[in-house]
């Protein structure tokens, strides 16, 4: 099937990398190739790196991107191992993370994403990786299940949750998405289950990062992606919820200090220089959440590489 969609903060994703035609540019996150193609379309002598984990994105990107494909490279891993994918590349003009879930992910039941349709527990993006959602939830403590929830997902009722998984894995294995939806509603409070949000998103969301170690690879990722940046050179990335955003954005603004002496030092003996230049948040506009509501809580963060700073 393919998926048309125009991709969240389009236009403003291209504006703030400031595309050059004979420029070097990295998607970090290809999903369906939505921004790529805008970036490949701009280029001439120009190269796009496209990367993802899921190489059912890498497939049908390679149908997506046909008419550029002599300016753009596939390459299918993680963006955890930028660092290692970018090792051969001299330096890089712009760079792209958008970490959202990808919608052919989520609409697909088998990939057992959504709480709407049911489907066996997997929540992977990189369908390789050994950990699927169902060993996570038949297999963690308690106490692991517990902090997962409450730190991934902000969810309230993360105790009770973890102790209604336990209690019903004891019984039979917990296997499909709904099996597991109908154990959180059990838990949770006759008030909670009348809320406008569905009773199971903040957990699945939460089950998702922990599964796919999304938060984790985030500072690492982006300090090798400002260490191949070019003086110049634009990142820009697209966080979803709140807990990638505060990561995100206190990643860069580290990224971003100069001299951390104590303001009473005469002079600085840290040494320390801004290696960025921060540029004011975005959100998309009341027009692109009333054309895509998923793009709702969509907010694009950019810098660009101050000079000084050599590869």
């Amino acid at each position: 099937m393919e998926y048309i969609h125009r991709p969240v903060l389009l236009d403003e994703c291209i504006g703030a990398l400031n595309i050059r035609s004979e420029g070097t540019y990295v998607d970090g996150t290809l999903g369906r190739a939505g921004h790529s193609r805008e970036i490949a379309g701009r280029l001439t002598t120009g190269r796009l790196l496209c990367i993802d984990r899921d190489s059912a994105a890498i497939e049908a990107a390679r149908e997506r991107l046909a008419p550029w494909m002599d300016r753009v490279t596939l390459v299918h891993s993680n963006f955890a191992d930028l660092e290692r994918v970018l090792a051969d590349v001299d330096g890089v003009d712009g760079m792209l993370f958008d970490l959202g879930v990808s919608s052919p992910q989520l609409d697909d039941p088998e990939r057992g994403f959504s709480y709407m349709h049911d489907a066996p527990l997997d929540m992977r993006m990189d369908r390789t990786s050994p950990l699927t959602a169902r060993e996570a939830v038949n297999v963690w403590s308690q106490e692991e299940l517990r902090r997962v929830l409450f730190e991934f997902g902000e969810e309230r009722y993360a105790p009770a949750i973890a102790r209604a998984i336990v209690k019903r894995r004891v019984e039979r294995p917990i296997e499909t998405t709904l099996e597991l939806v109908d154990v959180i509603k059990s838990a949770m409070p006759p008030a909670a289950l009348r809320e406008k949000q569905h009773p199971a998103k903040r957990s699945f969301q939460a089950i998702r990062i922990a599964v796919n170690g999304e938060l984790d690879a985030l500072p690492p990722m982006l300090r090798a992606a400002v260490d191949k940046l070019r003086p110049g050179g634009r990142l820009a990335v697209i966080t979803f919820h709140s807990l990638e955003d505060r990561i995100v954005k206190r990643t860069l603004r580290e990224l971003a200090q100069g001299c951390t002496c104590p303001p009473d030092f005469p002079v600085c003996i840290c040494g320390k220089k801004p290696r960025l230049k921060l540029c004011k948040p975005v959100t998309p506009s009341g027009e692109e959440v009333r054309e895509n509501p998923r793009a709702r809580s969509a907010r694009l963060r950019a810098a660009e590489k101050l000079d000084g700073f050599d590869i």
